[in-house]
């Protein structure tokens, strides 16, 4: 799975944002309870731990990664489905009972995907134990209002990113228009115009030269009527 081509780039995460999601997982493994606290990301066909609380009895580390599709992750179905997922216990269920957390003792898992603005999967913020666990609705909505703000930082990277690109068209045009606006030495009869190291060029080429404008050729009333007088 890869980021949106709709979107304007795969976006880096601010320092100041990751930070903030640091502090997040650590809030939630502190006021649940449980060993491991995780935001997960898609990069390219992996999926990443991007932040994940500090706990002796957290198996998880920053930067460790796992080919995503096929790998019966938890997440995985999270991500498949743009649902939550709760599994009590890993370990009573058939479907998860052989999953790759088990190895790590998780057997207890609740976690929601975390979307891009355009819909697509960022990744996922989970929760998981090493015991089983239910997890509380009260659990439940606090988990769902922490991915609120870790997608609500994602719209504002989001949006950063797009009028950084327009910032840069503009200055762009801003340029060409000031290339176009000065004094151009054009010759009177043939209407070449010369640039700075003296040398003449059409009109259709100088422009093209030192702007994103493209030329289609045609012919204008006067000169059909000048040319062609008896169409």
């Amino acid at each position: 799975m890869k980021f949106s081509p709709n979107a304007p780039s795969l976006p880096n995460i601010p320092t100041a944002v990751k930070e903030k999601w640091q502090n997040i997982v650590s809030l939630i493994s502190e006021l649940i309870n449980v060993p491991a606290t995780l935001i997960m990301r898609i990069v390219e066909s992996d999926i990443t731990v991007f932040a994940s609380n500090h706990n002796k009895h957290n198996p998880y580390h920053i930067g460790e990664k796992e080919h995503l599709s096929g790998s019966g992750l938890y997440c995985e179905t999270v991500i498949k489905t743009k649902s939550g997922l709760l599994v009590p216990n890993a370990l009573n269920d058939e479907k998860w009972k052989n999953n790759p957390d088990v190895k790590h003792n998780m057997i207890s898992y609740l976690g929601y995907p975390v979307l891009y603005p355009d819909g697509t999967p960022f990744g996922t913020i989970c929760v998981l134990d090493n015991k089983e666990n239910h997890f509380s609705e009260t659990v439940e909505q606090l988990i769902i209002n922490f991915r609120e703000i870790v997608q609500n930082h994602l719209e504002l990277i989001y949006m950063n990113s797009l009028l950084g690109d327009e910032n840069k068209k503009l200055a762009d045009y801003l340029n060409e228009i000031k290339v176009l606006r000065g004094l151009l030495p054009i010759c009177t009869y043939c209407k070449k115009i010369r640039d700075n190291e003296g040398d003449w060029h059409s009109m259709e080429v100088f422009i093209s030269k030192h702007s994103d404008a493209e030329f289609s050729h045609g012919i204008c009333e006067d000169c059909i009527q000048k040319l062609y007088p008896d169409l």
